[in-house]
């Protein structure tokens, strides 16, 4: 049965000084949190202002990637069983991963370990923006070859310069959906941060082996340590406070061929010199959405 007050509501009964003084502790301990943007929902709100925050992508005006540049690495989705569509290597993050004011002086930022996944959001912006860093001492600016190792490194100040890692999968330590191999992004720089980028074509790999890596082109993307390719996994979804996502794996998927499948191939994406604010996929979806309002209104017009 329900407690039923028998009393008037100003008569005090029980243990009311106790319940006086927890009530003013719980008001104090949010207005301190409040203070110091603790709340969930003020964390909610700087992860979002911040997360997807823009990002100017570099600009190849010779057409190849160089150290330094900022990039989207993309896979245009395909895929004959699970029907893939175009994704982004991503940030997954929440509420839980940013770092607080009480645990740092800095300016709010995002901790490690995290997931990547793979967002059908194709704009530029902090949450999957990507910059190639280089491991053996190769200044910024020179052009980045095929079999030539780097590392991918998040941008500065919120997403706190993370780096893409991956090792050999384990009982405890693998993809959730997927159980292949585990990729994540961590703050500490080793040998597991290392990649390297091949020719997407086995028959053409040797002779491009050393050349530039052009930009917007198919290439692989395999992890030094353990030999396996950058894949994106259309039929293992993840649920993320962006939307459904694909799960991202190092994973090699090889056809009757021995080739690569699509799941490996991917694309180093930079900005559209002509445009700076867009890059060569959003200029050529714009393309194709122009091209079809212009044959819907000649049908109308006919």
């Amino acid at each position: 049965m329900a407690h039923v007050r028998t009393f008037n509501p100003r008569v005090l009964e029980g243990n009311w000084v106790e319940d006086l003084v927890l009530e003013e502790e719980a008001l104090k301990d949010f207005i301190l949190q409040k203070d110091r943007g603790e709340l969930t929902v003020q964390k909610e709100g700087v992860l979002r202002q911040n997360i997807l925050k823009p990002v100017s992508l570099a600009v190849s005006q010779d057409g190849f990637l160089h150290f330094g540049d900022t990039i989207m690495l993309v896979n245009s989705g395909g895929g004959e069983h699970d029907q893939r569509g175009t994704c982004v290597l991503s940030i997954i993050v929440d509420t839980s991963d940013i770092a607080s004011r009480s645990q740092t002086n800095s300016v709010p930022h995002i901790l490690g370990p995290l997931q990547v996944g793979g967002s059908h959001n194709v704009t530029p912006c902090v949450r999957n923006a990507f910059i190639i860093t280089s491991v053996d001492g190769t200044s910024d600016g020179e052009l980045l070859r095929y079999g030539q190792s780097f590392a991918l490194r998040t941008t500065a100040d919120f997403a706190g310069e993370l780096f893409l890692s991956s090792d050999h999968r384990t009982f405890l330590k693998c993809a959730k959906k997927s159980r292949l191999q585990e990729l994540s992004l961590v703050e500490e720089f080793d040998f597991k941060c290392w990649w390297k980028v091949n020719y997407f074509d086995p028959q053409e790999r040797l002779e491009n082996e050393g050349y530039p890596v052009q930009v917007n082109s198919k290439v692989l993307i395999s992890h030094c340590k353990t030999n396996q390719c950058l894949a994106a996994l259309g039929n293992h979804i993840l649920w993320t406070l962006f939307g459904k996502e694909y799960e991202l794996t190092a994973h090699t998927f090889l056809d009757s061929h021995k080739a690569e499948q699509d799941n490996n191939h991917w694309l180093f994406f930079t900005a559209h010199p002509a445009n700076q604010n867009e890059t060569l996929m959003q200029l050529q979806q714009d393309t194709v959405i122009t091209d079809e309002q212009r044959e819907n209104q000649e049908d109308t017009a006919g």
